[in-house]
């Protein structure tokens, strides 16, 4: 399939990201939030005949890093900046016994614990947070990680500036700033719900930890690349399929202002656009995401209540660009038939990108049971629907 093409991809992506028609609409693969499972990109490598090495992007989730003969068949714009961990930090896999089973474990930078099980290895889960059963003193006290080691940026400059010299591709960051996450993963999910209703001091106390941390790494990695990128990544998931996971009037309260302090960090120091990940029905944050100066939704989780796409499209069309939607990841991808998804992508693509303002991508990552041929069919319907009339 080949069709003509009159701009290159970084073209393509900020023609769409300033809500005008490019040649076609972008395309994207690749990401933290968009991009494919492990399993699922080994069957479809061997569908294909490609025999490479498949390394991880995310361990915890099991994503891996496409090489570029994969993103180059699937017409994919943009490509990624990441930077690692300090070099004081020894992370790494542990295999550990327990309870009859092989643990694959790994300890991050803040103590948290996630695990896999041998017999399984499709995602890890955490199973230790380190702050369960923590006072305020024990927060305040805690040895957080220093978002301004620079040793965590050391090459990032030279290798963010190769991509951007040497190819045409759009650049992002990885996902970064998830500031209120990071609390739960580290006091527990059921526990830090508790403490919002019930000890929301404790909550200030935790927050304002993880937030410092992010404008700490956020102001050395602009410095570092804030010049290049095109695509700034942050987000925190604020709601389920059903709607918010908590109170919104306790979002504007605690979550939002540590985030807004990040946003003024990347708009200080970058004139990248700001690409916001939530899953779920985040339809009751929309005004909330603009007026903090959000640029971009993601993952667009289309099969939820209040996110229909033409109700998106002609409410908040003018303000957000739209990063994936492209189809139902979770029914339709996994379980529909090859020409049934490409219907799905025809459909969507038709309400999403007049205008400009839309870059396609699935709803969040290609889980490990999607079939080969139907992620085949995805980004080739992504293609052969995008094209604008010029």
């Amino acid at each position: 399939m080949s069709q003509a093409e009159t701009m290159t991809p970084r073209e393509r992506v900020n023609k769409a990201l300033n809500h005008e028609e490019p040649d076609r609409v972008p395309i994207d693969l690749g990401g933290f939030q968009t991009g494919i499972h492990r399993k699922a990109y080994e069957a479809l490598l061997k569908h294909l005949g490609i025999l490479e090495n498949v390394r991880l992007l995310d361990p915890v989730q099991q994503i891996v890093i496409p090489s570029e003969a994969i993103l180059r068949r699937f017409h994919a714009d943009v490509r990624y900046v990441t930077a690692r961990g300090p070099e004081s930090f020894l992370g790494g896999i542990e295999l550990n016994e327990r309870g009859g089973r092989r643990w694959h474990d790994l300890r991050d930078e803040f103590g948290v614990v996630w695990s896999m099980p041998d017999d399984q290895m499709l995602y890890m889960d955490i199973s230790h947070h380190p702050l369960a059963n923590a006072g305020i003193a024990e927060i305040e006290s805690y040895p957080f990680p220093n978002g301004a080691d620079a040793t965590r940026f050391t090459g990032i400059r030279e290798s963010a500036l190769a991509l951007r010299q040497e190819t045409s591709y759009a650049l992002s960051s990885g996902i970064c700033g998830v500031t209120y996450e990071m609390c739960w993963y580290m006091r527990g999910m059921e526990q830090w719900f508790i403490d919002m209703k019930e000890n929301p001091a404790l909550c200030e106390a935790l927050i304002d930890r993880t937030s410092q941390y992010w404008v700490d790494w956020m102001t050395l990695f602009l410095n570092e690349v804030g010049d290049l990128l095109d695509v700034v990544m942050i987000g925190d998931d604020l709601t389920g399929q059903y709607g918010p996971l908590f109170s919104p009037d306790e979002y504007r309260a605690l979550v939002r202002p540590r985030q807004q302090r990040i946003i003024d960090v990347i708009k200080k120091r970058s004139k990248a656009k700001i690409w916001y990940h939530t899953c779920g029905d985040c339809s009751f944050f929309i005004p909330d995401l603009i007026d903090m100066g959000i640029d971009i939704l993601n993952p667009v989780q289309i099969n939820t209540a209040g996110m229909d796409p033409a109700r998106l499209k002609a409410e908040y069309g003018k303000d957000l660009v739209f990063w994936g939607g492209g189809i139902d990841s979770q029914k339709v991808l996994p379980f529909a038939s090859p020409l049934q998804i490409r219907e799905e992508v025809k459909k969507n693509i038709g309400i999403f990108k007049p205008g400009g303002g839309y870059v396609f991508n699935s709803v969040h990552n290609i889980q490990p049971e999607v079939p080969a041929e139907n992620i085949i069919a995805l980004f080739d319907a992504a293609y052969e629907f995008g094209p604008y009339e010029q």
